[in-house]
């Protein structure tokens, strides 16, 4: 029995960062389906742990965490040690620099190409959008490249939570069906992220679940 558990569902990207935070640092959780194909999260129960009534949750005892990154963080504070978040304020704050760039930026990007590509039926696909979200998510991938051209991960040579709430991204983006630029900085950081066990284990996930089927 633990008292760490994390509400969500596997397929889900912003449960992915959760998930892997806490497979980096080796803590004993319990996953508890919810959401998606699972349902619960209208349940007077589920809105007592979060308002908005979205996954990932996280419950540590009598604390209760929501928000994606801010679920990460406390998994960095609480069981990473110095590696995922540093105790050098310098060092901290390139890390939050790029976590809050993502949230920002990058998940809006890439996850409304998502959207766009995989939830929505083939006969309802809108080109024109398509194309826009995929200009917008190059022109993150492309400032992000520009880093990783000068250091092994995204805020440093070291690997940070930063990596993990961008670096979910990039299973799906890489088999959804569009064409990438070179981006030998992402591609080599991929590399990198890919010889993590908990990269493999929570972010390499099919989707197929979420996928819109075209109507008959």
């Amino acid at each position: 029995m633990t008292d760490l558990i994390l509400w969500g569902r596997a397929s889900s990207a912003n449960l992915q960062k959760a998930r892997w935070a806490l497979e980096e640092t080796g803590a004993s959780f319990e996953l508890r389906e919810a959401g998606g194909r699972f349902g619960g999260l209208d349940t007077p129960e589920f809105g007592a742990l979060n308002p908005n009534r979205l996954v990932p949750v996280l419950q540590h005892g009598q604390l209760t965490v929501w928000e994606s990154h801010a679920v990460v963080r406390y998994v960095a504070a609480a069981f990473g040690g110095t590696e995922l978040w540093p105790e050098a304020p310098k060092d901290r704050a390139a890390i939050d620099q790029w976590t809050d760039w993502t949230a920002t930026t990058f998940q809006p990007a890439w996850i409304r190409l998502f959207w766009l590509l995989v939830r929505t039926a083939p006969e309802k696909h809108d080109r024109s959008a398509i194309a826009a979200a995929l200009e917008e998510t190059v022109a993150a991938l492309r400032m992000m490249d520009r880093q990783l051209d000068k250091t092994d991960h995204l805020a440093s040579d070291g690997f940070s939570y930063a990596d993990i709430v961008a670096g979910v991204s990039l299973y799906r983006l890489t088999t959804m069906d569009i064409a990438l630029p070179s981006l030998p900085g992402i591609e080599a950081w991929h590399g990198r992220l890919k010889q993590r066990a908990a990269f493999d284990k929570t972010v390499c996930i099919s989707y197929e679940e979420l996928r819109a089927r075209a109507v008959p």
